[in-house]
């Protein structure tokens, strides 16, 4: 079985910084495209970034370029969203997500992704 499980949000003020963690069981990263997407109350949920499954192309949306950054660590089947000056507009619950197919590219659709980490709430508030 393939699982994720996601964590690090917190309660943060603006300009904090904060790193999600997604463990992956069940599946190795190594071959896999990666993704993050976060959903704010009363919106869609929505592509933040994500990874190739080579790691080493990342790409973000318009709004977070500069400020998150993907990572990955093999050995410990983890993959990372570092967040720094966090705003407001960054609340939401960010899920991490894996695509189900060998080899892929990054998608930015949420129906291109088999499995999903359960949520880990982030909270920018003055």
């Amino acid at each position: 079985q393939v699982r994720l499980v996601d964590s690090g949000g917190g309660l943060v003020q603006p300009g904090d910084s904060l790193k999600l963690s997604c463990i992956v069981s069940g599946r190795t990263l190594s071959y896999y495209a990666t993704g993050w997407f976060r959903q704010a109350p009363g919106k869609e949920r929505e592509f933040v970034g994500g990874m190739s499954w080579t790691g080493r192309s990342t790409y973000y949306r318009d709004s977070v370029k500069g400020r998150f950054t993907i990572s990955r660590d093999l050995d410990q089947n983890t993959i990372y969203l570092q967040m720094n000056s966090l705003k407001p507009e960054d609340t939401a619950i960010y899920y991490c997500a894996l695509n189900d197919k060998r080899h892929g590219t990054i998608e930015t659709g949420i129906s291109d992704y088999s499995f999903w980490g359960q949520g880990t709430q982030v909270t920018v508030s003055s």
